[in-house]
């Protein structure tokens, strides 16, 4: 089976990873794959990571806005690359069936990497539920986005398939953790959280920092690791700086090394207001650290009671009391990081996504367009 991966761009987002692990994965699972981004070839590590895998890679230049020329480069090198499946995600649809027709009809499954109402804007949507009435194929990444669907596309998708991590790659020794945490400052006995995200008004790090604030946390003498960048981030600081927070949060900005600072943390934190399905936290599972989160998006499905603590999304004293509670017994802490990894072995490795994929592909019929699907 040749399957196209297409996506807009490959910069470092959550989408992007998820395909450049599918990628690798399907082919070691006997796939053919070719991943296909619109946009210009950036140089991220994602793309080093696909060129060291061996997957095959094209750019079809796109730059900012819709650019016509880039629906007549996708359709030549389709039909080139003449696939089984194309694969989409994100805002790409539009490009692809202009050109469906002539690149050999291949099968289309498009994942819903996000809940559907924040997914794609009002004009995507209507593509969308245009040519899911079509026959192209939608897969949710969780449950609570498969519900999602209904009021936004009037359907329920016959698949969901959760993202997947490379296991193994979050797996770290004592010797990394201390040396970490020796760089950071931290003391051994020093409870330790760390959050990472873009410092953006989805992901509330006003809410973390109000919660970290409050006294029951800082009785433990618990630390914050602030990995990320964002529009907000001189608000973060600004925050930091007013609640006197600045001895006990490290505003560490991108890093390439978040496995490392997951073993050099007790726990992982996020405030978000919404969520789609979001891979921070199945790969703090796989890292071995227990989960402090809002209940929202498809979070209550990746960490139960034994991995973590989940409250509801902008409840500033659940939070701060789920972070004095794990902060304050770190044998117990401990458990529920040893909890995720059983989970996230069985749940969430990319393997286990490459097959439920392969399904996917292979129980998909070509869309009609042109009439509804029945």
């Amino acid at each position: 089976m040749h399957v196209v991966e297409l996506v807009p761009a490959l910069g470092v987002g959550g989408a992007e990873r998820i395909v450049a692990m599918l990628g690798k994965a399907l082919a070691v699972e006997g796939a053919r794959v070719t991943v296909v981004a619109l946009g210009a070839r950036t140089g991220s590590w994602i793309e080093r990571d696909l060129a060291d895998a061996g997957v095959d890679v094209e750019f079809l230049g796109k730059g900012p806005g819709f650019e016509p020329r880039v629906v007549a480069g996708l359709g030549a090198a389709l039909r080139r690359l003449r696939p089984d499946v194309v694969h989409t995600h994100l805002h790409v649809l539009k490009y692809l069936l202009p050109v469906w027709a002539g690149v050999g009809r291949p099968r289309v499954v498009h994942t819903l990497h996000n809940l559907a109402d924040k997914e794609a804007t009002e004009a995507d949507q209507r593509l969308q539920r245009a040519a899911f009435a079509a026959g192209v194929e939608p897969v949710a990444i969780g449950e609570a986005v498969a519900e999602s669907m209904g009021p936004v596309y009037g359907l329920r998708p016959r698949f969901t398939v959760a993202n997947g991590v490379e296991v193994e790659a979050f797996q770290r020794d004592a010797a990394t953790r201390a040396r970490l945490r020796a760089s950071l400052g931290l003391s051994e006995g020093a409870p330790t959280f760390v959050v990472v995200g873009r410092l953006n008004p989805q992901k509330n790090h006003a809410l973390l920092l109000d919660a970290f604030a409050e006294d029951a946390v800082a009785a433990t003498g618990a630390r914050l690791l602030v990995v990320g960048d964002g529009e907000l981030r001189p608000d973060v600081e600004a925050r930091v700086a007013t609640l006197g927070l600045g001895d006990r949060v490290h505003l560490l900005g991108v890093r390439r090394d978040v496995p490392d600072l997951l073993a050099a943390a007790d726990a992982f934190v996020l405030s978000s207001d919404y969520e789609g399905n979001p891979l921070v936290v199945m790969e703090a599972l796989a890292a071995g650290r227990a989960v402090v989160a809002t209940a929202v998006g498809c979070v209550p499905e990746l960490v139960p009671p034994e991995a973590g603590v989940l409250v509801p999304a902008g409840d500033r004293a659940a939070l701060s009391a789920a972070l004095a509670q794990v902060a304050g017994d770190l044998d117990h802490t401990h458990q529920m990081g040893a909890a995720g990894v059983a989970r996230a072995r069985a749940r969430f490795d990319a393997a286990v996504m490459a097959r439920a994929y392969l399904g996917v592909f292979r129980a998909t019929s070509r869309p009609a367009f042109g009439r509804r699907r029945r």
